[in-house]
């Protein structure tokens, strides 16, 4: 899993359509997370509508580096037929992650836009993509080939662990 040690935010990209081959397997990565008892409470909206990009780069502070990304995926919860809902978020936090590890192993690059829990960004999100009632928005990922190189920085710290014996 060297992906986890070179997986970095990329947030310049070069203007090359993604493959769909390589979307697929990115959002195959996401499904294949652990989730809560197996509720697995995501569905995803693959966004590659120019204008759509553009709205959605501004429904954040954050997010204006999405105005230039290929593709955009946004994961959504579902909000109905889950047993634990209260831990959807952190199911789809791992989803996220898997994604992103993904892009980085197919020598793509993305940032993971926060868009959940606060309520602004989730609805502006619901209301650009027209989103169904029962899903909440959860995040933007950005991605694409990258126009940008960057270096992992070590964020190791051994006084953050504690044995106990």
């Amino acid at each position: 899993m060297n992906e986890i040690f070179h997986r970095v935010s990329i947030r310049k990209y070069q203007q090359r359509p993604v493959e769909a081959e390589k979307i697929m397997q990115i959002l195959k990565a996401g499904m294949q997370a652990p989730s809560t008892g197996d509720q697995q409470p995501w569905e995803f909206y693959v966004v590659t509508n120019p204008e759509k990009i553009l709205a959605l780069s501004k429904c954040q502070q954050y997010a204006g580096c999405a105005a230039g990304a290929p593709v955009l995926i946004v994961p959504v919860i579902r909000k109905k037929g889950l047993w634990l809902p209260e831990y959807a978020q952190i199911d789809l936090a791992i989803c996220q992650e898997n994604m992103w590890l993904e892009t980085d192993s197919l020598g793509l690059g993305g940032v993971w836009l926060g868009i959940c829990p606060q309520r602004e960004r989730m609805d502006a999100v619901s209301q650009i993509l027209n989103l169904p009632d029962d899903v909440d928005a959860f995040s933007i990922f950005a991605l694409g080939y990258p126009a940008e190189e960057r270096t992992q920085e070590n964020r190791f710290d051994e006084s953050r662990i504690h044995f106990i014996r």
